[in-house]
């Protein structure tokens, strides 16, 4: 009939001109296992990434504040363990240290930025002594961690 999946022959046996033998090459490429390898790795970095901000474990408090704004510059924390252990960055530091050392590092740093990040069982005092050591070190611009969902004070439960 119409189409032929078999060569066509001419009345004297040979092939007519036009058909070839083996199917022709796909020039089209297939991005379905690149997809899938992207989203693995998606999944992966997604899942990752908190973790990445800061290794020392503590339980933040709870506030209604909103989340600040991304900076250039990778943030510069400062953490306080419910034991009351002081940690720059990743590094624990005993008391006597952490103003020489914050010293050391404001002179690398272009922003006079940190973090304090303090567990919500420590009491008020030692947060403000660590806020004062770091105002010493040359900081000006202390930020406070809290988590989000917490109260707020109107009333509401966010």
């Amino acid at each position: 009939m119409g189409s032929s999946l078999t060569p066509r022959k001419s009345s004297g046996g040979r092939r007519v001109r036009g058909h070839r033998r083996h199917p022709a090459a796909m020039s089209e490429i297939n991005v379905t296992p690149m997809v899938d390898v992207m989203l693995v790795l998606l999944i992966i970095f997604m899942v990752a990434a908190p973790l990445l901000t800061a290794g020392v474990p503590v339980e933040l408090p709870k506030t209604a504040a909103s989340a600040l704004p991304a900076e250039q510059e990778a943030p510069l924390t400062v953490t306080l363990t419910a034991d009351g252990k002081i940690a720059l960055q990743e590094t624990e530091l005993a008391d006597e240290a952490l103003i020489p050392k914050l010293k050391a590092v404001a002179a690398e740093r272009e922003d006079d930025k940190v973090y304090l990040r303090a567990d919500g069982a420590i009491p008020y005092e030692r947060v403000v002594q660590v806020m004062g050591a770091l105002n010493a070190a040359g900081f000006r611009n202390i930020g406070l961690v809290t988590d989000t969902g917490g109260p707020s004070l109107d009333g509401r439960d966010e």
